[in-house]
């Protein structure tokens, strides 16, 4: 039953990985049998009953097992005994031709990471990706995993905290679509648009915000479960992880100012529309009210008998629309 949820299990000693496959049984026999040897098991969406078996074995304390069962955790990092139990949250960039109302822009998953005397257990959820990449890309550098079960934490975290860099190169296009749409001569109602890229980018703040307390622990010198040859690689990931809070952060602000001018604008319009309605209502307002005046049933009106009044009459009613008109437009209300 473990072994559908197990995506890979692997000894490592000195650095390298043993030949051959890897029986959960007897994983605690053939990591004794070696000072510094490893196992790095990763897993799947674990069930409770599937993840049991490598509980027990490994000793991982209650809550935090249910906690990787589970998932739906905030980014944290917890020390149980000699046990690290890290929570990441992993964004995906859902790719698409432009932000609407109703956009998926970013998806989250989970992992998390268990690393102890003798063992790294790593569990996805969700969208996560594989890590098979960080896998061997860790195996192709010995002197690094060598160090033991705090280089996969280390590893697994550097990958997460990447990928917050890559969502937010991504993310950056779709803040300047938004923002050339805004200021755009043409005529268009963004708030929806804009609306939904702050959903999505709180979803991304509250994905990476959390982390800086964990990486700052991590990288400080203070845990003996990190050897001090990983705490410089744990630092580099907290600087990165410090851009990448930036840039929200710079985010934020920013569709904050999208969000404002694109009500400044909606208003401006609607300003602009009424002085036009009431422009063109001034205009016909004049010809209404002299032919509201000469079309009253009195018997003795001034010009009514005049061979020219009708011509004249016209005349005037022209020259006075000509005349609001040109004042309405030299004061940009037409």
């Amino acid at each position: 039953m473990v072994a559908r949820a197990v995506v890979d299990c692997a000894l490592y000693e000195d650095g390298r990985r043993l030949p051959g496959d890897v029986e959960l049984s007897q994983v605690l026999r053939r990591i004794a049998e070696v000072p510094g040897r490893f196992v790095w098991i990763g897993l799947y969406e674990p069930s409770a009953e599937q993840f049991a078996q490598i509980a027990a074995a490994f000793e991982l304390h209650p809550l935090a097992v249910e906690d990787a069962v589970r998932a739906h955790q905030r980014p944290k990092l917890e020390r149980y005994g000699d046990t690290l139990f890290l929570v990441l949250k992993t964004i995906t960039y859902v790719e698409h031709d432009k932000v609407t109302a109703t956009s998926e822009i970013v998806d989250t998953g989970e992992i998390m990471v268990f690393a102890g005397p003798g063992f790294a257990i790593v569990v996805r959820h969700g969208s996560a990706k594989s890590l098979t990449g960080v896998r061997k890309d860790l195996e192709a550098a010995p002197e690094l995993l060598a160090l033991g079960p705090a280089a996969v934490l280390h590893a697994v975290a550097d990958h997460v905290v990447d990928q917050y860099l890559e969502v937010a190169d991504a993310f950056e296009r779709d803040v300047e679509e938004l923002e050339s749409a805004v200021f755009s001569h043409e005529r268009t109602d963004d708030s929806g648009r804009i609306y939904q890229l702050k959903r999505e980018l709180l979803e991304f703040k509250r994905a990476v915000m959390p982390l800086g307390m964990p990486l700052q622990r991590l990288s400080d010198g203070s845990l003996p479960q990190v050897p001090t040859g990983i705490t410089a690689y744990l630092r580099d990931v907290a600087d990165h992880h410090t851009q990448a809070r930036e840039r929200i952060a710079a985010f934020d602000e920013l569709v904050d100012g999208i969000l404002a001018a694109s009500i400044g604008r909606l208003s401006l319009q609607q300003n602009t529309d009424v002085r036009r309605i009431s422009a063109w209502a001034a205009l016909a307002a004049v010809p209404t009210m002299v032919a509201g005046i000469y079309g009253m049933n009195f018997d003795t009106m001034p010009e009514l008998r005049w061979t020219f009044g009708y011509p004249a009459v016209l005349l005037f009613v022209v020259t006075v629309c000509v005349f609001i008109f040109r004042a309405f437009r030299r004061n940009d209300w037409l």
